[in-house]
């Protein structure tokens, strides 16, 4: 079978590898119909995070149940599923809590021995509590990108909104308009925020935060962006702040723009980045967030798009096919596609 790896910095490729086999009697083998390229793999592939030489990659994917364990009995062979960016079983006491992505039993693809979810074929561990049925069977093609975004950034960019308050009324503000950002507006809305702020200085961008809900586009940067936010909310700031990069820079606008006692939801990795804490002190702004139990929110999220109510699949405006998936990781460094998407 084919699976893209990671050679090294900017260099992947799509490469043979063994087929999966059920390892434990609690395991799926799934085939792969759709998988893409996260912001969060640009960290590696750019060299900022380090990564083994020769490892799988990826951790969002849609696809068909090929093969159970003995002991999975949520899910039959056929079914066409949604895998969140992280396994978990479901049953632990941080899953029943909501925190799935904290699972005592749970992990990430591509890491310790589990296969990456950019291939054709992905062994899934603690398939029951991982894995969401949709209903139906496998849906019409053009459905497809929307169910992939539910993997991770439709419900990360749900999180921040959660984390940061966001409630029928609000002003909300979002910093950060890549592919979680803009799932960030598209929440806001869904929650019912009056009104939008998105940070974007890029015209593509700013066109889907637009149709995602943004009533207000600020182009500008650092304390421009902070004076511009103030500006359109009577000095106040906003009533909830969505921080999606994960740099200090944002996390620093984020705080200075968030009104003082409301709080900031921040989803985006962290790196070389320090929280404002006399910011946050003095004008008594939370944090929520961090990293986004998707699976719990998978079920609700996708009620919604089978409804049709919500589009998330729309933050993909470039599809490759899978051999030149390497291509969608260039795509998106060079910052020339928001989230690039391949089918198998």
């Amino acid at each position: 079978m084919r699976a893209l790896l990671f050679n090294d910095i900017r260099s992947v490729s799509v490469e043979t590898v063994p087929y999966p086999e059920i390892v434990h009697s609690t395991d799926a083998i799934v085939r792969v119909v759709a998988t893409c390229v996260c912001g969060s793999d640009l960290w590696f592939y750019r060299g900022d995070t380090p990564r083994k030489a020769g490892s799988r990659v990826g951790h969002e994917f849609v696809g068909v149940v090929e093969a159970v364990g003995t002991d999975v009995g949520r899910l039959s062979v056929g079914d066409f599923v949604i895998a969140p960016f992280t396994y978990s079983d479901g049953v632990c006491a941080h899953c029943v809590n909501g925190i799935t992505s904290s699972c005592i039993h749970g992990g990430y693809w591509g890491a310790g021995g589990v296969d990456g979810g950019q291939g054709e074929y992905v062994r899934v561990p603690q398939a029951d509590g991982t894995l969401v049925v949709v209903p139906g069977g496998r849906p019409d093609d053009a459905l497809i990108p929307h169910l992939l975004a539910l993997s991770d950034v439709c419900g990360t960019g749900h999180h921040a909104a959660v984390g940061a308050g966001v409630k029928p009324g609000s002003v909300v503000a979002v910093v950060g308009d890549g592919a979680v950002g803009l799932s960030g507006v598209l929440a806001a809305r869904r929650l019912g925020a009056e009104r939008i702020l998105a940070l974007s200085r890029n015209p593509a961008r700013q066109a889907l935060a637009t149709e995602f809900g943004a009533t207000d586009l600020i182009e500008e940067r650092g304390e421009a962006a902070v004076e511009a936010v103030l500006e359109l909310t009577g000095g106040l700031g906003a009533d909830a702040t969505l921080e999606c990069v994960g740099t200090g820079e944002s996390l620093t606008t984020a705080f200075a723009i968030a009104r003082p006692g409301s709080r900031v939801g921040f989803v985006g990795v962290p790196h070389d980045a320090e929280l404002p804490l006399s910011i946050a002190f003095y004008n008594n702004v939370g944090l929520g967030g961090g990293i986004a139990p998707v699976r719990a929110y998978i079920p609700e999220l996708l009620d919604d798009v089978l409804a049709g109510s919500i589009l998330p699949g729309k933050v993909f405006d470039l599809e490759v096919g899978f051999e030149q998936l390497p291509e969608g990781y260039a795509a998106m460094d060079e910052r020339r596609a928001i989230k690039a998407m391949a089918r198998l």
